[in-house]
């Protein structure tokens, strides 16, 4: 199978890497001359065989709109794009309408596994018509963890039920965040009793029922720098947290968890603190996001 993908970053470089250790041909795209296969998106759509299927993996809003545009007018009836970008759920609604009127088909895709889905495969939450999910299943399939599919992929619903449940999920990742933060500050104000938190954290990696896979990224942290003194407690979001947010409060869905950790980022920006030092540390341990450095 070959298609295309559009946006080299952090992971979509990653997934060009693995399609292609998997046996996926991939003729990608980036404003990066260092990193892209091809000068133009329309040199990259030449390349492809038709049906042709492109994957879009850049920022959501006005980036993503513009790609969209572009290709609705480069692609032909039959053809497939799918977002796995984080656009916000209503925004494919509008993209698979563009799209379709020509004749071209869309599929939302959320994907999480951040910087380490190269390695360890990206969980993949999918929203469009069942046949064009099973047409692409090999890219799937490519992309997904090993083991069981549905322990790693799932079909949700139509278009916009994969953005979805990855807001859902990124809301959930918040929360998961913000808790284990805040437990790592408790420690800390108590160095009169705890005299190794970094080994506490790491203890609790097996046996425990707070163990996870954000828990062992925190651990990495510490590991890293244990007081976290070398980085500001500045936390930045990125939209599904309060997108998550809004949709509760559309739905009557109390999420007074998720709605809390949204508010702690917003105080991370005026004040710093070693909870929301944990926090900037996890995001920059699974996706890579930047962080600022402590000017003590």
């Amino acid at each position: 199978m070959h298609i295309g993908l559009i946006g080299l970053g952090k992971m979509g470089g990653n997934m060009r890497s693995r399609l292609r250790a998997q046996g996926i041909d991939v003729t990608g795209f980036d404003r990066n001359p260092e990193v892209t296969d091809v000068a133009t998106v329309a040199e990259m759509v030449a390349a492809l065989p038709a049906p042709r299927t492109v994957w879009v993996m850049v920022p959501a809003g006005a980036i993503t709109d513009a790609v969209i545009d572009e290709l609705n007018e480069l692609l032909e009836p039959g053809d497939l794009v799918i977002d796995g970008g984080n656009s916000r759920f209503t925004e494919d609604f509008k993209h698979a309408e563009l799209l379709g009127a020509k004749g071209i088909d869309y599929i939302d895709a959320g994907v999480s596994g951040g910087v380490w889905g190269r390695e360890n495969g990206y969980g993949l939450m999918v929203g469009g018509s069942a046949a064009q999910v099973e047409r692409v299943m090999p890219v799937f399939d490519a992309l997904r963890p090993e083991g069981p599919r549905e322990e790693g992929f799932v079909h949700v619903g139509e278009v916009g039920a994969g953005h979805y449940a990855k807001m859902v999920h990124n809301g959930i990742e918040y929360a998961l965040m913000q808790a284990y933060a805040e437990g790592y500050e408790l420690l800390d104000a108590r160095s009169d009793l705890i005299k190794d938190v970094p080994g506490t954290f790491k203890a609790w990696q097996r046996g425990t029922v707070v163990r996870s896979w954000l828990l062992e990224l925190l651990v990495r942290a510490l590991d890293e720098d244990a007081d976290l003194s070398d980085i500001e407690g500045y936390v930045d979001d990125s939209g599904e947290g309060r997108w998550t947010v809004e949709e509760a409060i559309a739905n009557a869905v109390p999420v007074p968890t998720i709605s809390a950790s949204i508010f702690a980022r917003f105080v991370s920006r005026q004040d710093d603190s070693p909870a929301m030092k944990a926090v900037a540390a996890l995001r920059n341990q699974f996706g890579g996001h930047e962080v600022k450095k402590s000017e003590g």
